[in-house]
């Protein structure tokens, strides 16, 4: 089959280029606009106690039960007539947008909670009609544009947050981009030698990018898409863009410095490189993909993205790529300094004496003290992890100190009487003049973490609402009990608790809900692709355990400098304190999938070797020294074009960043340098084990890496 797309790319490689340049204009003008048809974050589950709770409040009222704008009016002394028109004025405005349900001031509710210890400033909420995420986020979007020129009133809650990180991410994508590429090319310059094949990572890239934007956009007519995903698919796109060119390319020149550029060296290439290629990308997509397990707009819009992006760029590589080296021949070299065309001769031909055969013959010499002393240093780095981790959900505070949403949210924390407009929302099955609805308002004001219960609110004939306020702020410790003790009272009406601890402690349920059957599809995956591809049930059981220690060590790591603020100067960030409660799922699945991605790579060489009548120790050797510079290169590239994303204003993509920057650098040095090989020594022979009846399927189904040869 690799063979026969080789041949069709080799003999229709001004065709499939002619294509593919239509392809991308049309990918870029209908995909180039995917956020504007994007919903923002996204936490929460459908099935949980505060969602339904948040529907059954809506479907009464038709208004959202959070107020979408809090606008703080710095208005001067809250008793002078100016004041009071100052505010009915930014009232008004409010009332006049279409989708807006209700506003409410210090004017209509003389709610002294409202107004700021200092009595010169006071908010006013603005709740919206029961509407989409997506539309209630460009509605913000407006608001703060009429609001813009207004210096007096500054604009925050969760629509208004939402619609501001929305922005973020559009201008931390660009930044991460501009940043990303000029790196991207000077570093392929570096490990490609030619000017030339350094385009063809960015460009295949490029067309990954865009070919998936396109794709979302698609997608986000059926279903309803985090504009986060963007930042996963610009990242992933480019990073295994890079990846896969890495591969074929440099099999492509091994091959030509013995065939020639010819059919015969691109037929062997994709025989070979080509069909590890496809291992990676399936690995890749599957570990990804077991994120749209989770009910989470956030999570499954991540998976669907990864998983297309992916494929996707696969394909380019199996298809554009080859016609492009047929349309290059020779002149995939041009343009290379005469150092570093040497340079690229050497790498081109097989040795066993270059640097990577040296280390790995110096780790085979001592292979307990490496694999020792290598899963020490692990395990320590993933200490913190289990020892010191705290997580929280996204909020407005993942925004920079300038937004105006992190500002309203800090003077409602300090200038205000605390946790007014982060209260609980207790729902009701009861009119708000009933007795059992005085009777649960007295009975929850008696429990020790409540700090006042507002008057019940009518919402409908036979619903109400509950606002308590707890004595500490949300998310922490005594207001989670108090959450359980509410949702604990027994009540013959319908009682459900909603607002952001509720939701919190919801999300951390519904995640450790979901999160078995995602593990365990994604170690499924993982066995059953490595068998797939080299036979033995060993090799792929040390890649789980391997990936494993590899990610705890990452988590620690993230811990200790973005928790616990250890590096808060120089990655230019305030720290909170603790970790997006969704980071370690998504950075699980992406770091594994990578992992095994570069784990396909050296474990196809090392068998190809082993095939080809090497001993155990002398295949490991072979295999590292084909693909450790490719490995590295591949590694550091990756790391640039996702650790851009270091440079992000939100808290958590500046985690998904560094994290998955991380993983691929960990994996490529401490993994694939010195424990596979040292563990591999270990084992000998019994790294190819398979049971009989496996064995005989894996000779059946044929997954073969190609010709053996052992250089």
């Amino acid at each position: 089959m690799f063979e026969n797309l080789a041949t069709f790319a080799y003999s229709n490689r001004r065709r499939v280029l002619f294509f593919a340049v239509l392809g991308t204009v049309i990918a870029g003008a209908f995909g180039a606009g995917v956020a504007k048809h994007m919903s923002p974050y996204g936490a929460d589950d459908p099935a949980t106690q505060s969602v339904q709770a948040t529907n059954r409040f809506q479907a009464a009222t038709g208004r959202q039960i959070d107020p979408g704008v809090v606008a703080l009016v710095s208005s001067g002394d809250v008793r002078s007539a100016a004041a009071r028109q100052r505010v009915e004025d930014v009232a008004a405005e409010l009332s006049a947008q279409p989708d807006v349900a209700s506003v409410q001031s210090f004017y209509t509710t003389h709610n002294p909670a409202t107004v700021a210890r200092d009595g010169r400033s006071t908010y006013v909420v603005a709740y919206f009609k029961a509407l989409s995420d997506k539309r209630i986020s460009d509605d913000a979007q407006l608001i703060e544009s009429r609001f813009s020129s207004q210096p007096d009133v500054k604009l925050g809650g969760g629509a208004i947050a939402n619609a501001q990180v929305n922005t973020q991410v559009g201008n931390d994508l660009a930044r991460a981009e501009l940043i990303a590429f000029p790196f991207i090319f000077l570093l392929s310059l570096l490990f490609f030698r030619s000017v030339v094949a350094a385009l063809l990572p960015p460009l295949l890239g490029g067309l990954a990018i865009l070919g998936t934007f396109f794709l979302l956009r698609v997608v986000s007519t059926v279903t309803d898409l985090s504009v986060f995903a963007l930042n996963l698919t610009t990242g992933l796109g480019l990073g295994l863009a890079i990846d896969y060119s890495l591969f074929i390319v440099a099999r492509y020149r091994e091959e030509a410095a013995r065939d020639g550029f010819e059919l015969r060296a691109l037929r062997r290439t994709l025989r070979t490189a080509g069909r590890t290629v496809v291992f990676s990308s399936v690995t890749v997509a599957l570990s990804v993909a077991a994120l749209t397990l989770f009910p989470q707009r956030f999570l499954y819009s991540m998976g669907i993205a990864g998983a297309i992006v992916a494929l996707l760029a696969a394909t380019l590589a199996l298809t554009v790529l080859p016609a492009l080296l047929a349309v290059l021949g020779p002149r995939v070299n041009a343009l290379s300094p005469r150092r570093l065309r040497h340079a690229a001769e050497r790498d081109s031909r097989p040795a066993r004496s270059g640097a990577w055969y040296r280390l790995v013959q110096f780790v085979i010499r001592r292979p307990a003290q490496v694999a020792i002393a290598s899963a020490a240093v692990m395990v320590a780095l993933g200490i913190p992890f289990f020892t010191q981790v705290r997580f929280i959900t996204a909020d407005a505070r993942v925004l920079p100190r300038s937004a105006s949403a992190h500002q309203v949210q800090d003077a409602l924390d300090t200038q205000f009487p605390p946790n007014r407009t982060s209260p609980l929302e207790v729902v009701v099955g009861a009119s708000a003049s009933s007795s059992a609805v005085r009777s649960l308002s007295e009975r929850i004001a008696g429990l020790p973490a409540v700090s006042a219960v507002a008057p019940a609110q009518p919402a409908g004939r036979e619903t109400s609402l509950l606002q308590v306020a707890p004595v500490d702020g949300a998310l922490t410790a005594s207001t989670e009990q108090l959450v359980r003790e509410v949702r604990a009272i027994h009540t013959p009406i319908y009682l459900g608790v909603a607002g952001a601890t509720a939701s919190y402690l919801d999300l951390e349920h519904s995640l450790g809900a979901h999160l078995p059957a995602a593990l365990a599809f994604v170690v499924a995956a993982t066995l059953i692709v490595l068998f797939l591809m080299t036979g033995s049930v060993v090799l792929p059981l040390k890649a789980v355990v391997m990936n494993a220690l590899n990610l705890s060590a990452v988590f620690g790591i993230l811990v200790l400098i973005l928790q616990n603020g250890n590096l808060q100067g120089p990655l230019g960030y305030h720290g909170v304190g603790a970790l997006d409660a969704t980071q370690p799922i998504l950075l699980f699945a992406i770091g594994f999938g990578l992992a095994t991605d570069y784990g396909v790579f050296l474990l196809a060489r090392i068998k190809e070797a082993h095939d080809g009548g090497a001993p155990n120790a002398d295949a490991v050797a072979l295999g590292l020294e084909r693909t450790g510079r490719i490995v590295t290169a591949a590694a550091l590239l990756f790391a640039v074009a996702v650790g851009a994303f270091a440079t992000s204003q939100i808290v958590f993509i500046k985690e998904l960043g560094v994290g998955t920057a991380l993983a691929v650098l960990l994996d490529a040095s401490v993994i694939r340098v010195l424990l596979v090989p040292s563990l591999m020594a270990l084992l000998g022979q019994l790294n190819w084990w398979a049971p009989r009846p496996l064995r005989r399927l894996h000779e059946r189904v044929g997954l073969q890496e190609g010709a053996p040869q052992t250089a």
